[in-house]
């Protein structure tokens, strides 16, 4: 059920009820996550190219699909934002749902099952609630209710949540830091900021799964010198609030906000706020 309120200058405020909204988003990225994987067990599927040079596939059209005509449903007056509808790339709001229905989609091309299913609520430029659910990895990591991260274990009933783990960033060691970088996307630009810090370990990963290794405690740090949507980060962000962590651009350090025309985000740095972060 959506509500209204009205703000400090009168204009109507759109928000929604962040019970139905925890259990929507979770339904729905298990559904999506259902249908990926079909698609990714099956002995062949058709890879596409879009306008930007980017890899799309059946399965991220038909998850795209099912996630959209849920979200719809249950909340018809929220602006909705997905990576596959083209046409909602126009929308101007700073309180939307955001979806990016596969992410990684060079990571399923390749069978190597870092990708996750994104969804995301932002209210007033800042990603409050969010799921990132990764199939093949079978871990589900959203933000409750009150707006706390858990990751949830299976096996994973749709309609019922099950046993969830608060998750909360660690304390980070900056002469001892865990380190994680894109697993597709690693250029030399990378390398050199990482060689600012005290590294004890580096890992890859795929997708927003590393957004989500910050919010767990496995890794401390993860700067992306890189192209980004926000719905790449929405619902990763969103988790890594919940269990403490930070998101900065790398350029000055200031919160990465989202509702930014185009929907791309500059360079930036998620972390765990002991962390004392290098210039650029």
């Amino acid at each position: 059920m959506n509500k209204d309120r009205h703000g400090p200058d009168g204009d109507q405020e759109l928000i929604v009820n962040y019970d139905q909204l925890t259990k929507v988003m979770r339904t729905l990225a298990l559904e999506a996550g259902d249908v990926i994987m079909e698609i990714y067990n099956s002995d062949d599927f058709d890879v596409q190219t879009k306008s930007d040079a980017s890899p799309v596939t059946a399965a991220d059209a038909a998850a795209d699909a099912l996630i959209s005509a849920g979200l719809r449903e249950a909340f018809p007056d929220v602006p909705l934002v997905t990576e596959e509808q083209a046409e909602s790339h126009d929308t101007q709001a700073d309180t939307f749902l955001i979806v990016d229905p596969l992410d990684g989609t060079k990571e399923f091309i390749k069978r190597r099952g870092d990708f996750t299913v994104n969804i995301a609520y932002v209210e007033s430029g800042v990603p409050v609630r969010g799921v990132v659910y990764a199939p093949a990895r079978k871990r589900l990591f959203y933000t409750s209710a009150m707006g706390n991260a858990v990751e949830e274990t299976g096996p994973f009933d749709k309609e019922t949540a099950g046993e969830t783990t608060p998750i909360k960033v660690r304390e980070a060691e900056n002469s001892a830091l865990l380190v994680v970088a894109s697993k597709s996307h690693r250029d030399e630009a990378t390398d050199d900021y990482i060689g600012k810090y005290k590294v004890a370990d580096m890992k890859s990963a795929g997708s927003s799964l590393k957004f989500c290794l910050v919010a767990t405690g496995e890794a401390d740090l993860y700067p992306r010198l890189g192209r980004t949507m926000e719905w790449d980060t929405a619902a990763g962000h969103a988790v890594l609030n919940g269990a403490g962590g930070k998101v900065v651009r790398f350029d000055d350090h200031t919160p990465l906000a989202y509702g930014k025309e185009g929907y791309a985000n500059p360079f930036f740095i998620a972390f765990a706020p002991d962390v004392e972060l290098k210039d650029a």
